[in-house]
């Protein structure tokens, strides 16, 4: 992060259908500890990250305090992002992998997205597929499904000693609550919310070992099925401009 060129794995990944986002005032919502919003700043855009949680921005804001690079970092529910941003502020949106598993609705996201954005300006959304979700992950013999591939009005609830990352931290908050949104359901939200889908592409792979005992990490730190890789979408992304009013 301390080299000014350096950009995450996922935005590299993205790079080619995210082109120039030079002189874009963006928001990365569900920014996290914000390494993929800094390196869209890096790569031109005026970005602000936002998150509910203020550990994560505690750590988001060391790291710009460290390397100077441009970025604000708002502490706030994405929900509540057009009341802290302002209505049709940004020209970009961005939402980044294992962000919507996160929210109730799909709809009401789709909306605040809309509202963010200003006529002709895009949304970039990459994000883990439905489809992973659904699968059960303690089985490596086969594909089998498991879990709501459809948002369902109640959450799955998970209680997991440890996190995503390796660390020797012992939490004590280990209670989760998830929802899985179908790629129909997301894309008429965004639909209906003024939205038109502008592009729009699966991948084999994910950035993280989302199936552990069936899956292998490339050099670019991407992880696919070990055997026939083709059978899974993994993940996908999704470009979608604001339509202009009539």
């Amino acid at each position: 992060m301390t080299d000014p060129d350096f950009l995450s794995d996922v935005v590299r990944f993205d790079q080619p259908m995210l082109g120039d986002i030079s002189g874009l005032a963006g928001v990365h919502l569900q920014c996290h500890i914000g390494t993929d919003t800094v390196s869209l700043s890096r790569l031109g855009a005026r970005m602000t990250g936002l998150d509910f949680s203020h550990a994560s921005l505690v750590e988001a804001r060391k790291w710009v305090a460290r390397t100077a690079d441009p970025v604000d970092f708002v502490e706030a529910d994405v929900y509540d992002a057009v009341t802290v941003l302002g209505d049709a502020s940004r020209d970009l949106v961005f939402t980044g992998l294992g962000a919507l598993c996160w929210l109730p609705d799909i709809e009401r996201w789709a909306n605040t997205v809309a509202e963010l954005l200003r006529p002709g300006g895009r949304l970039f959304l990459r994000e883990a597929h439905p489809l992973l979700w659904a699968l059960d992950e303690t089985r490596t013999d086969v594909l089998a499904l498991r879990y709501p591939y459809f948002e369902q009005p109640e959450p799955l609830v998970w209680t997991d000693e440890g996190t995503y990352v390796e660390t020797d931290t012992t939490f004590c908050a280990n209670t989760t609550h998830e929802w899985n949104h179908g790629l129909g359901e997301i894309v008429t939200a965004l639909l209906c919310a003024g939205m038109n889908v502008t592009a729009f592409a699966e991948h084999d792979s994910i950035p993280w070992n989302a199936l552990p005992g069936a899956m292998i990490c490339d050099e670019r730190g991407e992880w696919r099925l070990t055997q026939h890789p083709q059978r899974l979408a993994a993940s996908y992304t999704l470009c979608a401009v604001k339509r202009h009013p009539r």
